[in-house]
């Protein structure tokens, strides 16, 4: 028996634990912030650079954190990460707090945060095989999504009523307290063995070690592939992320409350979606589980783009929140078990790297096709390429063997 065996649970819970408390306060914050800039400016612009200061961080800083997650203590480079972020908090609610107010420091909280974030992702994607026994890593993970959900629900709806009873200061003072139970969690109780390659005596070769994870996903045949469908499925999926509310508006109507229904018919779906992965793990071969999300999750786009009864949208809405978890629960699982542990942290960077980039880019083409056709052809057009590709994925053998169980469950 290893020490993952003997201490896995207790460790789980803590890290989880710390890690969504840590994503409660932060959600509290992106919410607060992205009203504030909304209510106060009612700018498009503001808004697009709020959203670039938000992505355009974690783009580049993803290669170089990746490799910083192979090289180094991934507890302590989470750490340094919450930290970092906390301490910006403080000051930015500080400023606040005695009436320095401007936007801009907003734009550079938001870098700020970017910057955090993109060093947590490569880190707790690569050191979660190192808490939890291969076997169980679906649950755990279909787990986290489920918690995550439940908070991206709550966050919201608690930070439009802290915005509404008191100030922005409030929900940033919050999210500071969040962070520093989140750390002296990882600090005090969380106990885990520093992989190898930490270990190892480091040569400052930051470019080297990108260059060589690069090589690495280009002669993996089962990571090159599955990298490019990920890549076509964040193109074909950006319209229902991020054009579902003006479809909404445009189609059915300028209420408020249509929008908090989509976002809560969403997150509930997700939610129940991750429940269901945490105890059923969802098929044997883990690829049919994404496939079957894919289709679903297709199928549904395409219906948003044709159905025109408000309640009908939502329940495909719910639909898609809960196809989510069957995609993203077996994918990170199996780039967690598929992937040599010396090369994780690089790969969960180029994966950051690909999610944080392709879909806004994405946005800039489909954005302005939006004011000169109709969004529902948009979904209908993009559901019936999901579906396409979904079968593709099916027909792919080096898919196909790698989704495959190499191991017998414990006991």
């Amino acid at each position: 028996m290893t020490n993952i065996d003997k201490n896995w649970k207790k460790n789980i819970i803590l890290f989880l634990a710390s890690q969504n408390i840590s994503f409660f306060g932060s959600m509290l914050v992106q919410c607060a912030i992205t009203w504030y800039i909304t209510l106060k400016t009612q700018s498009g612009i503001m808004m697009t650079i709020s959203i670039i200061c938000g992505f355009l961080p974690t783009f580049f800083l993803s290669p170089f954190a990746g490799v910083w997650a192979d090289r180094y203590n991934r507890k302590i480079l989470i750490i340094l990460s919450d930290s970092m972020i906390a301490i910006a908090t403080f000051i930015l609610a500080i400023l606040f707090f005695i009436g320095y107010d401007a936007v801009w420091l907003l734009f550079v909280a938001s870098v700020i945060r970017a910057l955090g974030s993109g060093v947590q992702t490569p880190a707790i994607g690569a050191i979660l095989p190192q808490l939890v026994p291969k076997d169980k890593l679906t649950k755990v993970n279909g787990t986290n999504s489920s918690i995550q959900s439940l908070v991206a629900l709550i966050s919201p709806m608690l930070s439009g009523i802290l915005l509404t009873m008191s100030s922005i200061e409030t929900i940033f003072f919050l999210d500071v307290i969040t962070a520093a139970v989140a750390v002296s969690i990882l600090i005090l109780f969380l106990r885990v063995s520093v992989h190898a390659k930490a270990l190892e005596k480091q040569r400052i070769t930051y470019f080297g070690d990108m260059h060589e994870g690069i090589n690495y996903i280009k002669n993996h045949g089962f990571v090159k592939i599955i990298f490019s469908f990920i890549a076509i499925y964040f193109i074909l999926i950006a319209p229902a992320a991020f054009l579902a509310p003006l479809l909404i508006t445009r189609s059915f109507g300028e209420d408020v409350w249509r929008l908090t229904a989509m976002s809560v018919a969403y997150s509930v779906g997700m939610m129940a979606g991750g429940m269901i992965v945490a105890t059923w793990s969802g098929f044997k071969n883990r690829v049919h589980s994404m496939v079957l999300s894919i289709l679903v999750i297709g199928a549904c786009t395409f219906a948003l783009g044709s159905i025109p009864i408000f309640g009908f949208y939502l329940f495909f809405m719910g639909l898609i929140g809960a196809a989510m978890p069957f995609f993203n629960t077996p994918f990170t699982v199996l780039l967690q078990e598929k992937v040599e542990g010396d090369f994780l942290g690089r790969v969960f960077g180029v994966l950051s790297m690909i999610s944080s980039s392709i879909m806004p880019l994405g946005m800039l083409v489909y954005g302005p096709l939006a004011d000169f056709i109709k969004i529902e052809w948009l979904f209908i057009g993009t559901g019936l390429l999901m579906f396409a590709e979904s079968l593709f994925m099916l027909g792919n053998k080096v898919l196909i063997e790698a989704g495959k169980p190499k191991f017998k469950p414990e006991m």
